[in-house]
């Protein structure tokens, strides 16, 4: 299934894409797209049904927002460093363990919602992610299988990071990953049903229409299960929760001199295969 958000910032009512790409509203059966919903079966059954049937009613998507596709969100938990490709254009060494850094809830804006630019920003950069969100309380995960049973299901995030706060600024990661609007989320939550291999998805972005990233997730040194299992040893991951699991070369960071830093007024898309498009207009904060 392909669950979503719909409606203006802080009022957006569930939805679901059906197979033939219309909008149904799912606003009579449950209440949001959450971690109590996503950890609910019999809710999810519901929905399943109710597609099925056809009964769902139609919502209108000429000119409606889409929002993040997952409320209440607990934690972002990141994934540093984790494609190969990415890390031999920063001339940096493969990790010999997952790199953590946390971004805060309130970043996550929707798909297309416009990202802001922080003051005294010189090196804000883009980085197309897979998302992976939980669906089950996953603690000290012994195997893959388990791994990938605590997922619901995954999205597109945009990871914004500002690289002069990030790595120039002293202390850790977090003042460059946790600026108002850096984690565009959507548009949908794709169920883990309808994506049989996390680690064979094409993943692409663009700026100003010119493509910067072109990878796959076949190309991550720490695959979707591997990095729910280690996570799950350094803190509890719970429903709703989401990891957002690195990006492929081409960020700005690794391009020649001058660097092609995001600017207001440039517009990002961003796509992974089977799960959808964002586009972001940048603005001064």
């Amino acid at each position: 299934m392909k669950l979503l958000r719909v409606g203006t910032a802080g009022a957006e009512r569930p939805a679901l894409l059906d197979a033939s790409g219309v909008l149904r509203d799912l606003s009579g059966l449950v209440p949001d797209i959450d971690g109590a919903l996503l950890r609910d079966d019999e809710a999810l059954a519901r929905i399943r049904a109710a597609d099925a049937s056809g009964t769902l009613p139609a919502i209108e998507a000429a000119g409606l927002r889409t929002g993040p596709p997952v409320a209440g969100i607990g934690k972002i938990v990141c994934i540093g460093l984790n494609y190969h490709d990415h890390a031999r254009e920063t001339g940096a060494a493969a990790p010999a363990e997952p790199i953590l850094f946390m971004k805060a809830p309130d970043t996550v804006v929707g798909p297309d919602d416009t990202v802001l630019v922080p003051r005294g920003s010189v090196k804000t950069d883009w980085e197309v992610e897979l998302a992976v969100v939980i669906g089950r309380t996953a603690r000290y995960l012994e195997t893959d299988e388990q791994a990938l049973a605590a997922v619901a299901g995954y999205a597109v995030a945009h990871d914004v990071s500002e690289r002069a706060f990030q790595i120039e600024r002293g202390g850790q990661w977090d003042k460059g990953k946790n600026c108002e609007t850096f984690n565009p989320l959507g548009p949908w939550l794709v169920t883990a049903d309808e994506v049989p291999d996390p680690q064979a998805l094409g993943v692409r972005l663009w700026v100003n229409g010119e493509l910067k990233q072109d990878g796959t997730t076949a190309e991550q040194i720490f695959p979707v299960a591997e990095v729910v299992r280690y996570v799950s040893q350094f803190m509890t991951l719970y429903p709703g929760d989401v990891i957002n699991t690195g990006t492929p070369a081409g960020v700005a960071m690794g391009q020649p001199e001058p660097k092609p830093y995001l600017r207001a007024g440039d517009v990002v898309e961003l796509e992974i295969d089977g799960l959808g498009r964002q586009r972001q207009p940048l603005k001064d904060a």
